[in-house]
Parts: structure tokens; sequence; C-alpha cells
């Protein structure tokens, strides 16, 4: 029994002892970890672009073609026959209706057959009132006679000129049954199918819309004080002066080039409900990419920067105050900056207007691992 007792007090004292060494030396390893001193991250920072802009700003607009024709019918009847197919750029000149043709050909063949008896009507007038004439003068008939003679030639005459009218208006209304374009573009759906009948000589029947896109016209407001300060920037006392040469349009979402296009239209008179006035900048639209009533965001240009500080825009970080930098002082430490910005430049860049000079850095990338007051080593 003694003898257990010493081996149990043995066991306990070799373990008590393992303890004490095992601490010991994790005490050790701790105070070389804690003796070796943290680095700060190395973090890309640069200085802000200095450089001269022009300055603009963005107007939302709309396109609407150079023409837009309405194609209607102006003559009543059944129509026959439509030859285009809807969307399709057809050519000035080309026929794309016919409206039932075949009674007003029968009137214009009826006002040539009026038109060629009031002919023949006059003819014999005119000869009767020249035999009459003649006998006149040895009084072999009475002056009742003559003047009975020549008030038949004038009402022949005025027969003919009516005949004629009527012709004219026969072939006129003839001319109708086939619709026409007017010009080159695009044309829309039928609003009237073949085989219904159309009472155009009640009330004019609109059949299609015919859209010429070239040029195109992006039509958009600019606010009165921005009228103005365009005026006062403005070198020349011409009206003219006051717009730029050139604006750039951008299609929504970006998803076409940028469009340049050129003011030449700008409204006499400012709209009273909105305060804003009218202005219209010309496309080329050569290659008819561009369509009627597309949006678009017009960048009107009012002025220059010479010493603009230009960032990453992708540098910045939005928060509830607005957007911010992460700038470094002196000490290589980070401060969290509030900045006012301006306008985006060449895609990447964004104007600095206040909150940030010249000389300072900023933290252009992994702004996720740094925060206000971290030191860091800067790599530029």
């Amino acid at each position: 029994m003694k003898e257990i007792q010493k081996s149990i007090k043995f066991t306990i004292l070799i373990m008590a002892g393992l303890l004490l060494l095992s601490s010991f030396s994790c005490k050790k390893k701790s105070d070389k970890k804690s003796s070796v001193p943290t680095l700060p991250p190395k973090i890309s920072v640069s200085k802000p672009i200095v450089k001269p802009i022009v300055l603009y700003r963005q107007y939302p607009g709309y396109l609407k073609s150079n023409y837009t024709v309405n194609l209607v019918a102006r003559v009543s009847g059944y129509l026959e026959k439509r030859n285009f197919t809807p969307g399709q750029l057809v050519n000035e000149g080309d026929l794309l209706f016919i409206i039932e043709p075949n009674l007003y050909q029968n009137e214009v063949e009826q006002a040539k057959a009026n038109l060629n008896s009031a002919k023949a009507t006059l003819s014999y007038s005119k000869n009767n009132y020249e035999r009459m004439l003649e006998a006149s003068k040895s009084n072999a008939i009475s002056q009742i006679d003559l003047i009975q003679a020549e008030t038949s030639v004038n009402t022949a005459k005025a027969n003919v000129k009516n005949a004629q009218a009527a012709l004219k208006t026969a072939e006129t209304n003839l001319s109708y049954c086939y619709v026409k374009a007017p010009m080159s573009g695009y044309i829309s759906l039928s609003q009237v199918d073949v085989g219904n009948y159309v009472a155009g000589a009640v009330s004019p029947v609109t059949l299609a819309t015919l859209y010429n896109n070239n040029p195109m016209y992006a039509h958009f407001s600019i606010e009165d004080n921005q009228y103005l300060l365009m005026r006062v920037t403005s070198k020349d006392d011409t009206w003219r002066s006051s717009l730029p040469k050139t604006v750039n349009i951008q299609m929504s979402e970006g998803l076409f080039p940028k469009i340049s296009a050129i003011p030449d239209y700008i409204s006499p008179n400012v709209n009273l409900s909105t305060g804003t006035l009218n202005l219209r900048a010309v496309i080329d639209n050569t290659e008819w990419e561009l369509k009627s009533g597309m949006y678009c965001m017009i960048s009107l240009p009012y002025g220059e920067d010479d010493k603009a500080l230009l960032v990453l825009d992708a540098s910045t970080g939005t928060d509830q105050l607005g957007r911010y930098l992460y700038v470094l002082n002196n000490q290589n430490e980070v401060e969290y900056r509030h900045i006012e910005i301006g306008q985006i430049v060449d895609d990447t860049l964004i104007q600095v207007t206040s909150g940030l000079s010249p000389n300072e850095r900023y933290v252009t990338k992994a702004l996720l691992k740094v925060r206000n007051g971290m030191k860091v080593d800067p790599i530029n």
C-alpha cells in the first residue's frame, strides 16, 4: 500500500514538472513574438493631375427626324395594293399604295370628252360669229343677231375653261389614287390593310408615316441662367456666339459611341413654366442608325478650368456625406477627407472642386484595407 502511494506521488510530481516546463516554453515564445515589430502595409498613392479642362453640363434630350410625313389617302375607294415592307428604306418617288383608280380614270375620260365637246361648240360659235359679222356689214342681219352670236362665242370659251378645270381636277384625283413617297426615308407599319375601304375624300386617312432621319436633330432644354452664363463668357456679340460650336451626345447607358453635333437653334423666349430655353443640335446620320424618339444625354460646354484637379474616379468612395478620399499626411497616416466633385474627364478621372490640394497624396487602390488614422508605407 505504501509503495502504491509513493508511485502516485512520483507521477504527480513528474506531471507538475512537465506543465511547468510547457508554460515556460510558451511564455518564451510569446516574448519572442511580441518583440517582432509590425510593419505598415504598402499602399499605392498618387498626387492629383493638374491640367486644363473644358467645363460642361449634361442635359437629357431626345432625337427627332429631319422630316416626318404622314402618307394620307385623299380619295375614297378600296385599298388595292401596298408596294413596300414595313420598316424598309424607300426612295423618293416610289409607289407605295394604290387606291381603286378605275372610278377616277373614268372621271378623267368623261372630263376629256366634255372638254372636246366644249372646244367643238367654241369652234362652231366662232365660225358662226364670223359669218354674222360679215353679214352685218351689208345690213343683212340685225344688230341683235350679231350680239347673240358674240355672246355664244364668249359662253363657249367659258365652257372650255370649265371643262379644262374639271379635267385637271379629275386628273389630280386620279393621281391621288397612287400614293408615292415624297422623300426618301424609313416607312412605318401600314395603318390600313389591303382590301379595306378608305373614305379619303370625306376626311384624309393616314395610311403610314415616313421618317427621313438624315440629318437627325437632338432637342434639349437648358436653364435661363445657364444661357446667361454662356453669354457672359462669349467673345462675340451675335446671338449664335452664346452657343458652342459643337456638343457631345451620348445615347442611353453608353451603348453607342459619342456623337458630335452642331447646335443650330436656340429658342427666342424662355418657357415661363419651366424657366428653360429649347435648343437643337444637328447630327450627321448618314448610316441611318439613329432613330426618331431615342433618348440621349447632351454634354453642353460652358467654360474652361485652366488648373483642374483630377483624381481617379475609382479611388473615391461614397457615404452619407457624399464623396470622400483617403489622403496621406506628412507622417504617412491615412486621413478620411470629404471632397466636392465636378465632372468626369476622359471616362476615368473626376474633377475635385474642393477638399484636396495639388501637392497632397491620396490612396489610389485597396480602399477597403485602409482606415482613418492608419499608418501606411506609400508606393508611388
